[in-house]
């Protein structure tokens, strides 16, 4: 093993299984290392106990980068967004993924199985791994996201 490749977190409900285990192997032949968080067939489950794990990873900055994937991506995202230091941007586009990363310093990208396809997906995850916050205006404009806790 390369000690020296970097993990991706990746994970999925039922919905997004066969997505996710495509993206494992694109993943792979690109040179990451994959963190797979679940589910592990297409069995139904709730995607909440898949992403809450995922997310607290990305939170506390064990692994860089994360993938969670649901029917329409919005459950997915909403989860991981409940963590102060995740940044999960629903992508469907390449343009898209592209400015999540780019602008909004996403770490984690949502993309919605029953809505794209699994090669539309792979292209997106390409982009989005591949593209650096850019800074600058945006740096304090990404500073307020996670709000005022009261």
């Amino acid at each position: 093993m390369d000690l020296h490749r970097e993990t991706v977190a990746i994970g999925s409900d039922h919905a997004g299984f066969r997505m996710k285990e495509f993206l494992k192997g694109k993943l792979e032949e690109w040179g990451f290392e994959v963190r797979d968080y679940g589910t592990f067939s297409e069995a139904s489950v709730d995607y909440p106990d898949f992403i809450h794990p995922l997310a607290f990873s990305i939170d506390r900055k064990k692994i860089r980068a994360g993938i969670v994937i649901c029917g329409s991506g919005n459950g997915a995202a909403m989860v991981a967004n409940k963590y102060s230091n995740v940044r999960a941007a629903l992508c469907w586009d390449l343009e898209i993924a592209r400015l999540a990363r780019l602008h909004n310093n996403a770490n984690i990208i949502a993309l919605p199985a029953r809505f794209i396809s699994s090669e539309t997906a792979a292209d997106c995850v390409h982009i989005f791994m591949n593209t650096s916050f850019e800074g600058g205006r945006h740096e304090v404009r990404v500073s307020k996201i996670p709000g005022i806790l009261k």
